[in-house]
């Protein structure tokens, strides 16, 4: 008891803060340690969580940056296709349009050379007409001083006869 008589402590009051500090320390823990480490358990589940969505949502990040980029090289390869494509088919309608525009000044040469050919069967009865005409005056002014009328008229069908058989074979 020298010890307690020399540092002034007394047992009984020392006794009785132990008691109130366990008091203390239970009461604190019960009201306010548990519920706080509840609180703070739960925060650091959501933090948990959270860092796990961020971790999720960094992952569909580049998996979409990778789809994009996959759908851009799509994107171009099917554009580089369709270009192709449109030009493959400018060249086959080139042919086809000169190929029509072949056929076409073929059937106006033909049209042509057939138009000619009938206006030049017009123009060569025409012609044989009038050197029927022709002839048949050259040969009247002839005859009508060599032979009388009725000889001339015989002489006249006789010839224009054989012309008509000449021009016909």
């Amino acid at each position: 008891m020298e010890i307690t008589q020399k540092f002034g402590l007394e047992v009984k009051l020392f006794l009785f803060q132990i008691v109130n500090f366990l008091v203390i320390a239970f009461i604190l823990k019960k009201f306010l340690y548990v519920p706080l480490k509840k609180i703070l358990d739960e925060r650091k589940s959501k933090i948990e969580k959270s860092l796990l969505e961020s971790d999720s949502a960094k992952i569909i990040l580049e998996n979409a940056k990778k789809e994009k980029e996959k759908l851009l090289f799509e994107a171009k390869n099917n554009a580089a296709t369709l270009i192709e494509t449109a030009r493959v088919s400018i060249v086959e309608a080139k042919k086809r349009a000169i190929a029509e525009a072949a056929r076409n000044s073929e059937r106006i040469l033909d049209d042509a050379k057939q138009r000619a050919a009938e206006e030049f069967e017009i123009m060569n009865n025409q012609v044989e007409k009038m050197s029927i005409d022709v002839s048949k005056k050259i040969i009247l002014r002839i005859l009508s001083d060599l032979f009388s009328n009725d000889e001339k008229q015989k002489l006249i069908s006789r010839a224009l006869k054989k012309i008509d058989e000449k021009i016909k074979n």
